[in-house]
């Protein structure tokens, strides 16, 4: 239970996809290799291609070193690292003749015309008819690529457009020509959707299509506003982000997370395609303090620092901020602008109406952004949804920038900008009297460049639980969790509390679930645990628990865990099977509900774990006997020790999966278990998972293991001994080790020679639990963690 602070690709492939079998990447850059890595982590194999540097003893150097950095890249471009396997390294001077086993090459070389059409010469001597072509350029239009080439090269050829990092960038951008096959396009598409779990955007042929169009824009805004203003970059960094849905990076924080030397590439690139009448061209300016930097090496993360950078004073490392008017560096200060605090309750209006410095840096940047982003409809794109979803997938917005206009109002937004003689464009004037949004009947519409409401059209394998919330009332609510009808006889259970934080109130809604499935002989036959929230769950919520030991007594807390345990295990016998569906982190009891569930189908993005030890306990809701039963079912040579000592590693090592196959890995999912690429894919590839087991289910046989007994503690602990001598623990690691080791090998009152039952496992977690949050070290970790979010090695 933590306390809060090869099935790859989805049941719902299409067909089509399938016929993508061998892919080549053309160019190992970061996005180069990156594309590759994503591709690999579907299962694919890929050629990745690269020149010959001259004089080069391995020919295919450039490329091997692409991959090996790849391995050692933290986060890692792969969701495990035997995905590298799947690629083959080559170069373009000796290894051209592998394209004619590819079925999709992915051209990712220099931003230069004459490189391009270069290399798409020498790839049409080797493609076969039907494979596809298509470049990964940001700033080239597609007409000016496909000039001279051949009927059959021009109707397969198309843009696809990634973000760095392609694995954790939803992103795509498709553009197509006049002459491109569509299914061809719509091959692509579905490879791209399925199988790379990408969010692909369909968008015109114009200069940086829609992200990086409006996201050059936002950033020159952001920094023209700051230096013109004379507010500091924690300022405008504070407003900039969280207060309108965007990350917290913010404007500055982004500049040093993406290179500051990116911007003058992205704005010459625009620069030399956009008309002189465009906006972006009209605010473009440089500035002689970020030539500097650039100049000097001060780049972002990856150089010597940037808008902000890490300085070590006195052993420790004190975050600085750049000074923007005197291009000297000073200690950062947290800085939380009264704009902000009114943003809270007032909203984004409040925000930007507010009479100090950050509050009309706001309206300044955010009114050029929307008035620019309106102005560009249908130019880049032919709805304003598309749109949104670039800005969301591709730069993480939390809302796109016509959601952004709802915020705000449309009517009060255009009545502002020509109160201040600025122009409106024709999508804003015919939005008055209007909202960009609506639900309709349940249906969720956007309004069109003709003035009339339209579907927001889900594809087919999509099925998100925010459109179920629009055509109905939940099943059962309670303060924590709700219980939904999906369909087809298929409840899902939502977490809703605070960061999808578990307590007595999830429990509850457990056993209401059980209660309303039943036997199966009513309505519904099976269930879901899915939510739609960043984070599936981060375990139990430490501030209530630590309130409960506060108080001195412990019935709350014991109920609260052995509620916790007898709610899991009531799931895991019920008469149904159940399905859990997570995505992002699935952390302490978030991570034990998934091991009670009859299978997972996981997001690839999936990084679950037991990391109880962190605030010095132990797990506390059945992850100790799961980790137990599961690394039985396959045992090693040598008796009961070997599962012991392995799930002793995994819960006393904190280990976190990477991904949903590093998961697999840990048993986390089991070999059974299936995981989804496409995030908005995960509900329907779960639920058609849940009605497949349901078809002939039986409840699973309640397990019988035998642990080795005081033996297995001795053996435990000889290890934990090494580890403290060597000064890799410390005294209260000891301490909550000794306690995991009793928990796992039966507290001193089993041998090998007697079946444990499994409810002599949630005993003696239970015990060992309850026994470390009486100790001062242990809630001193969890007072710390609540505090710094760090924990505390005590």
């Amino acid at each position: 239970m933590m306390l809060m602070t090869k099935k790859i690709g989805s049941t719902s492939h299409k067909g089509e996809t399938m016929d993508i079998k061998k892919v080549a990447v053309i160019g190992s850059g970061v996005m180069g290799s990156g594309i590759a890595g994503q591709i690999a982590n579907a299962g694919i194999d890929v050629v990745l291609l690269d020149i010959v540097p001259k004089d080069a003893k391995d020919r295919n150097v450039v490329a091997t070193s692409a991959i090996q950095k790849m391995l050692k890249t933290k986060p890692s471009p792969f969701m495990h690292k035997r995905n590298a396997k799947k690629i083959t390294p080559g170069n373009v001077e000796d290894h051209l003749e592998w394209l004619a086993d590819c079925d999709w090459i992915v051209e990712v070389v220099l931003e230069n015309l004459d490189i391009k059409r270069n290399l798409y010469e020498q790839i049409e001597q080797h493609r076969k008819d039907d494979c596809v072509v298509s470049s990964n350029t940001s700033s080239i239009p597609l007409k000016l690529l496909t000039e001279g080439r051949t009927e059959s090269f021009t109707k397969h050829f198309m843009v696809t457009h990634f973000f760095n990092p392609p694995r954790y960038m939803r992103l795509l951008e498709l553009v197509t020509g006049p002459e491109t096959d569509q299914n061809a396009a719509q091959k692509i598409e579905d490879f791209c959707d399925v199988a790379l779990g990408k969010g692909v955007v369909k968008c015109n042929d114009t200069p940086g299509f829609i992200a990086n169009r409006i996201g050059a824009f936002w950033l020159q805004s952001g920094m023209n506003e700051a230096f013109s203003l004379g507010i500091s970059v924690e300022e405008a960094d504070a407003v900039m982000s969280r207060p309108v849905d965007i990350p917290k990076t913010g404007i500055f924080g982004l500049l040093d997370l993406v290179g500051i030397d990116l911007m003058p590439h992205l704005a010459k690139s625009l620069l030399s395609t956009l008309p002189d009448t465009d906006m972006y061209a009209s605010i473009h300016q440089e500035f002689d303090l970020i030539d500097k930097m650039i100049a000097d090496g001060y780049t972002g993360r990856k150089g010597k620092g940037g808008f902000y950078r890490l300085n070590k004073q006195g052993g420790k490392k004190v975050k600085e901020s750049l000074d923007l008017k005197t291009g000297e560096y000073a200690a950062s200060e947290k800085v939380v602008p009264d704009a902000v605090k009114a943003c809270k309750d007032g909203g984004l209006r409040a925000l930007v109406t507010h009479d100090d410095k950050p509050g009309q840096y706001a309206w300044n940047v955010l009114s050029q952004v929307l008035a620019y982003s309106s102005g560009l409809v249908p130019e880049i794109a032919d709805d304003v949804h598309a749109i949104d979803l670039a800005m969301k997938w591709g730069y993480n917005w939390g809302k796109g920038p016509f959601e952004l206009i709802d915020a705000l109002g449309a009517d009060w937004f255009a009545d502002k900008l020509a109160e201040e003689g600025r122009e409106v464009p024709t999508y804003l004037e015919m939005a008055r009297g209007k909202t960009i949004y609506r639900t309709e009947n349940g249906v969720y519409q956007y309004l069109g460049v003709d003035g009339d409401y339209h579907d927001v059209v889900t594809p087919d394998g999509v099925l998100l639980l925010e459109d179920i919330k629009r055509k109905s009332e939940p099943v059962h609510k309670n303060e924590s969790a709700s219980l939904w009808d999906i369909g087809d006889g298929v409840l899902c259970l939502e977490f809703t509390g605070k960061m999808n934080a578990l307590d007595t109130s999830v429990m509850d809604m457990i056993y209401t679930a059980i209660e309303t499935i039943g036997d199966r002989s009513g309505d519904y036959q099976t269930m879901v645990i899915y939510n739609e929230g960043q984070n599936f769950s981060v375990g139990a919520n430490l501030q209530r628990a630590l309130g409960m030991i506060e108080e001195g007594g412990t019935e709350k807390l014991t109920e609260l865990v052995r509620g916790g345990q007898m709610a899991y295990k009531a799931l895991k016998h019920a008469a149904f099977p159940v399905v859990a569906a997570p995505s992002g982190m699935a952390l302490g009891g978030g991570c034990e509900i998934l091991l009670h569930s009859d299978a997972l189908q996981a997001h690839a993005e999936t990084y679950c774990g037991l990391v109880e030890v962190g605030v010095g306990i132990i797990p506390g809701w059945g992850g100790c006997k799961e980790m137990l039963l599961r690394h039985s079912e396959k045992p090693l040579r040598g008796g009961p020790i070997p599962p012991v000592v392995s799930a002793f590693e995994t819960i006393g090592m904190a280990k976190v999966a990477g991904s949903a196959e590093e998961a697999r890995s840990l048993r986390f999912l089991k070999p059974a278990d299936r995981i989804t690429m496409n995030r908005n894919r995960l509900l329907a590839d779960a639920k058609a998972f849940a009605l497949e087991l349901a078809k002939d289910y039986e409840v699973p046989d309640v397990p019988e293991i035998r642990l080795p007994g005081e033996t297995g503690k001795l053996s435990l602990m000889m290890a934990v001994d090494g580890f403290a001598k060597a000064g890799h623990i410390t005294p209260h690691d000891i301490v909550v080790s000794e306690a995991l080791a009793k928990a796992l090998t039966g507290c001193d009152r089993t041998d090998m020679t007697e079946p444990v039952t499994e409810d002599q496992l949630l005993d003696f977690e239970f015990e060992m639990f309850m026994k470390l949050v009486e100790t001062p070290e242990t809630v001193a970790r969890i007072e710390h963690m609540l505090n710094t979010g760090k924990p505390l090695r005590n």
